[in-house]
């Protein structure tokens, strides 16, 4: 037997080692019946999840025994989860492939992580975001498995969730519904986006995203914050961050964003610039800083917003004091010590402060270099020192006096 999408010697090896009952499950399943190759997000190769009724870490040692150890590139289990991630070289074609025992999940706690026992196939499916998530081919008949209609819901081109509580179980099952409908051009159903409304007019529930650590899960946030960049930096993400906005799902990070209309514009200006597009987004909340703390930025995502949030209050007390100032004064405010071009670049892309001299800043007197260079100073005598680094400051200086805002 043949599948598309399972390369013929792991299928003769899967075929070959006894083990439970084995399925192709989630994504690879929906994709193959798209016609499309299933790939991994950020790597871009072939990604397959297989399910087995059993442990799976027996199917993977029998697996590894019939495939021969030079085709396994790294294996690494995760045992409170049952599943183990294999790395596969077939025949110079690299595949990633994660086996799992079949598991049901409960969520105790909305939005925290889950409590997880091992089950059937049928639970494991269950346990999904979506129905078109929700199908599995079971490899000893290749039959298909689809128990929550997934294939027909292809067919209508539509999201739907498994259950009424799915979305305060895990909310950030919007964001990647929000990634589904734009790369496959699929629409929440109409019960389902009645879900949506719901549980987002509730929001935030019995606890608030911000709550200290012991009083919220504090994993959600960081959730949030990997699904965003996946949306971000690996899908349409004007037509996935469109729909997270016509489901009212911008709300799960701030109020102020669901009802920003500036953030397409931010987010262009930001791509353009070279603004990381996740922080672009964040600066358009009512906290910037307090919603970075939230999602756990990265350090450096973070001081980014630290910084452009202390030129924004420079800028603003710039204006109240009514001055103009000059092409070398601009340059000395825009250089000064906790402030870069990603900076300005930020500031650019939301609008702050004067846009002209920002961006002639940005375009042209950044580049600009004293006339006479160190080498031509020390040729005609100057020694090195702090002399020399002044004197040049000095030459740029005037040279940036003779530029016109």
């Amino acid at each position: 037997m043949e599948i598309p999408g399972i390369p013929a010697p792991l299928l003769t090896a899967l075929g070959a080692v006894q083990a439970g009952r084995v399925a192709l499950v989630g994504g690879a399943v929906r994709d193959l019946l798209l016609h499309r190759v299933h790939n991994d997000p950020w790597l871009g190769v072939p990604d397959l999840d297989l399910v087995v009724e059993g442990p799976a870490s027996a199917l993977v040692e029998a697996l590894v025994a019939q495939l021969g150890p030079g085709v396994v590139q790294r294996c690494q289990e995760h045992g409170a989860y049952g599943t183990v991630e294999l790395e596969l070289n077939l025949s110079g074609e690299p595949l990633l492939l994660d086996l799992a025992t079949a598991r049901r999940e409960t969520y105790p706690v909305p939005a925290e992580n889950p409590q997880v026992s091992f089950g059937c196939l049928a639970d494991d499916l269950a346990r999904r975001d979506f129905s078109i998530n929700a199908m599995a081919l079971e490899l000893a008949t290749g039959h298909l498995l689809d128990p929550h209609g997934g294939q027909r819901d292809l067919e209508r081109r539509q999201l739907r969730f498994l259950h009424d509580a799915s979305i305060r179980d895990d909310p950030t099952r919007l964001v990647r519904g929000a990634r589904y409908a734009a790369r496959l051009g699929l629409e929440l159903e109409p019960g389902s986006a009645d879900q949506a409304r719901s549980a987002l007019a509730a929001w935030p529930w019995r606890w608030r995203l911000g709550d200290p650590p012991g009083q919220a899960p504090a994993a959600l946030g960081t959730r949030l914050r990997m699904e965003l960049e996946l949306l971000l930096e690996r899908e349409p993400w004007l037509a996935a961050l469109k729909a997270l906005q016509r489901w009212g799902a911008l709300a799960l990070l701030d109020p102020a964003l669901q009802a920003d209309r500036a953030w397409p514009r931010r987010l262009r200006w930001g791509q353009r610039l070279g603004v990381p597009l996740l922080v672009a987004l964040v600066a358009g909340a009512s906290d910037p800083l307090a919603l970075a703390e939230r999602l756990q930025l990265p350090h450096r995502q973070h001081r980014l917003l630290v910084q452009w949030h202390q030129l924004r209050r420079r800028l603003q007390e710039r204006q109240a004091e009514g001055s103009l100032l000059r092409v070398e004064q601009w340059c000395a405010l825009l250089e000064a010590p906790g402030c870069s071009g990603e900076t300005v670049a930020l500031a650019l892309a939301c609008g702050t402060g004067p846009r002209r001299p920002l961006l002639r800043w940005w375009l042209r007197w950044r580049h600009l270099k004293s006339e006479q260079a160190a080498a031509d100073l020390l040729a005609a005598g100057m020694g090195q020192g702090p002399e020399l680094g002044q004197r040049l400051r000095e030459l740029r200086t005037q040279r940036l006096r003779r530029e016109r805002l």
